[in-house]
C-alpha cells in the first residue's frame, strides 16, 4: 500500500501534467480553451457580485492573476486527494481525474465563440494524467519494495522522478501559455498607422503637475478577461443592429476612414473606493459614438446601447447618453499610439460621465440598440445599477506618511466627469474647511488636479477633502461602498508632522 503522502504528491503531479498538456494543446487549439482559462472565465460569469468586488478590493488589477492562482490552488488539493484515493482502489481516480476533465470540456464550451475542439486541451490532459498517476502509483510501490529490501535510495528515486516530471509539466505548460500570448497580434499593432484627428484637444494648461495624463503602462485594468482577447484589425468588424432603422457593420479599415477627433478623458472604474487609484486620464482618438448611431437610426424608445465584447462581456449606456453631444468615442488610439491590447486593441468605448462597467467596453464586437427593460448587461444581475453616472470625488496623493514642520503642499486630484470641478476644500483636524487652489484642465471631462500650502506644526495631523462639482452639488460625507453605483465619502489621511 502507498504512503498517504507519496500518493498525495502523486496526484498533484498528474494534476500538472494535466495542466501542461492542455496548454501545450491549446497552442492548437486557442488560448481560451485551456483548462484553467476556461474553468476560470466561467467562474467569472457566475461568481457572485460580492465575490468580484472582494477580489478587486484585495487583488486590485491583480485579481484575474489571483483567480488563476486560486483554482490551481484548489486543483492541487483536489488532486491531492485523488491520488490518496486512487492508492486504495485506482478506479477512483480514473473517475475524479474523469469528472475533472469533464468539467474543464464543459466549462470550454460555455466560452464565447467556442469550438468544438476547445473540448481536446482538457479531455487529452485527463488522458495523460490517468497514465502519469498509474505509472507514479506503480513507481512509489516498487520503490517501496525496494525500501524494504533494504536499498535506501529507494524513495528519494520516487521523489525524484516525481519532482523532475512535475517540473516538466510546468515548463511545458508555462512554455504553451507563452506561445499563445506571443502569437497574438502585436505585431499587427505595431504596423497600424492612426490618422490625424480632424478636430484636436486643446492644450495642456501650463500648470499641471506631472501625472495629470497617465501613462498607458501606468493606466489602470479592470475587466473580466482572465486571457487578454487577441483580435486582428484584419478582421475586426463591428455591427449595429437591434432597435435601428438600418443595420451597419464598419470594418477597421473604415473605421480609420472616418473623420476622428482626439480628446483627454478621464474614465474610472465604479469599484474605486474613496481615494482610491482605479481611475485614468488619458487622450483618446477616435470616431463620434453619436455619428455612427445617427447612420444606425435608433427607433423610438430604443433607451439603451449594448455594447459586446469579443469574448462575451457586455455593458449598457443610455443611448440619450452617448448622443447628447459629450465626446463619446469608439476610439482607435491613447495618448498617440494604438491602444494597447491590454486596453481593447483594435477598438473601445470612452464615454465620459458614465463608470466603465455601464460604458468602456474593450475590444468591442457590437452595439445592440434595445431597451434597459429589454436586457440586463453583465453586472446588472449581479446587484449593480443598471446606469452608472459617476459621482463627485476628490483624493489627496500627497502628503502621506512623515513630513517635516514647516509648509507642507496638500495636494491631489478631483473629479465630476462632464460637470466639471469647481470648487476644493481641505480640512486640517477639525479645523475650518480651506478653499484649495484648482490648476488648469484641458476640459470638464477631465479630473482636476489642486493644491493647498499649509504650515504644518509637529504632532499627528488628520487631512480631509471634498470637492464641489459645477452644479453646485458638494460631495456627500456619506460613506458608501462602491457597490451598487459607486462609493461615497470624504478621502482623508493621517500625517506624521515631525
Amino acid at each position: 500500500m502507498v504512503g498517504r503522502g507519496r500518493a498525495a504528491i502523486a496526484g498533484v503531479v498528474a494534476a500538472a501534467v494535466a495542466l501542461g498538456a492542455g496548454e501545450l494543446i491549446a497552442i492548437i487549439t486557442g488560448a481560451q480553451s485551456g483548462p484553467v482559462v476556461a474553468v476560470g472565465g466561467w467562474i467569472v460569469d457566475h461568481v457572485p457580485e460580492g465575490g468580484k468586488e472582494l477580489a478587486i478590493r484585495l487583488f486590485g488589477t491583480y485579481d484575474k492573476i489571483a483567480l488563476q492562482i486560486g483554482t490551481v490552488i484548489i486543483l492541487a488539493g483536489f488532486a491531492a486527494l485523488i491520488g490518496i484515493l486512487a492508492a486504495r482502489r485506482f478506479a477512483l481516480g480514473i473517475a475524479g481525474i474523469g469528472l475533472f476533465g469533464v468539467v474543464g470540456a464543459a466549462a470550454a464550451l460555455t466560452r464565447p465563440h467556442a469550438d468544438p475542439a476547445w473540448v481536446l486541451p482538457s479531455l487529452i490532459g485527463a488522458g495523460l494524467a490517468v497514465v502519469a498517476l498509474k505509472r507514479l502509483l506503480l513507481l512509489a510501490e516498487t520503490t517501496d519494495a525496494a525500501q524494504a529490501a533494504g536499498q535506501p535510495d529507494g524513495r528519494r528515486r520516487f521523489l525524484r522522478i516525481a519532482g523532475w516530471t512535475g517540473v516538466a509539466a510546468v515548463v511545458v505548460g508555462g512554455a504553451g501559455r507563452m506561445f499563445t500570448q506571443r502569437r497574438g497580434v502585436a505585431e499587427a499593432r505595431d504596423q497600424v498607422t492612426l490618422p490625424a484627428p480632424t478636430n484636436s484637444p486643446l492644450p495642456l494648461p501650463d500648470n499641471t503637475l506631472p501625472g495629470y495624463v497617465t501613462s498607458n503602462d501606468d493606466f489602470y485594468r479592470i475587466d473580466t478577461a482572465l486571457i487578454v482577447p487577441q483580435v486582428d484589425p484584419k478582421t475586426w468588424k463591428l455591427r449595429i443592429h437591434g432597435m435601428v432603422e438600418q443595420e451597419i457593420t464598419i470594418t477597421y479599415d473604415e473605421l480609420l476612414a472616418m473623420p476622428m477627433i482626439e480628446r483627454y478623458i478621464t474614465i474610472a472604474c465604479v469599484s474605486n473606493e474613496v481615494g482610491g487609484d482605479l481611475i485614468g486620464n488619458a487622450r483618446w482618438l477616435g470616431v463620434p459614438v453619436k455619428d455612427l448611431l445617427e447612420r444606425a437610426k435608433p427607433l423610438p424608445g430604443a433607451d439603451q446601447v449594448v455594447s459586446r465584447s469579443v469574448d462575451g462581456w457586455t455593458c449598457g449606456s443610455p443611448t440619450a447618453t452617448l448622443m447628447d453631444g459629450r465626446d463619446a468615442l469608439l476610439a482607435v488610439g491613447m495618448n498617440g499610439e494604438p491602444l494597447p491590447i491590454d486596453h481593447g486593441f483594435p477598438v473601445r468605448v470612452i464615454v465620459p460621465g458614465l463608470y466603465g462597467y455601464v460604458s468602456a467596453c474593450k475590444w468591442i464586437a457590437e452595439w445592440e440598440v434595445t431597451t434597459f427593460n429589454a436586457f440586463d448587461a453583465y453586472w446588472v444581475p449581479r446587484g449593480w445599477s443598471a446606469q452608472g453616472p459617476i459621482k463627485t470625488e476628490s483624493r489627496i496623493d500627497t502628503p502621506r506618511g512623515s513630513k517635516s514642520a514647516g509648509e507642507v503642499v496638500i495636494a491631489g486630484v478631483a473629479w465630476a466627469q462632464h460637470r466639471g470641478i469647481d470648487k476644493v476644500e481641505v480640512q486640517v483636524d477639525e479645523g475650518p474647511w480651506q478653499v484649495a487652489e484648482l490648476l488648469g484642465a484641458v476640459s470638464e471631462d477631465t479630473w482636476r488636479q489642486w493644491r493647498l500650502k499649509w504650515q504644518a506644526t509637529p504632532g499627528e495631523h488628520r487631512l480631509t477633502v471634498r470637492a464641489t462639482d459645477r452644479d453646485g452639488v458638494t460631495q456627500t460625507q456619506d460613506e458608501a461602498p462602491p457597490a451598487p453605483d459607486g462609493a461615497t465619502g470624504w478621502h482623508s489621511v493621517r500625517v506624521s508632522i515631525k
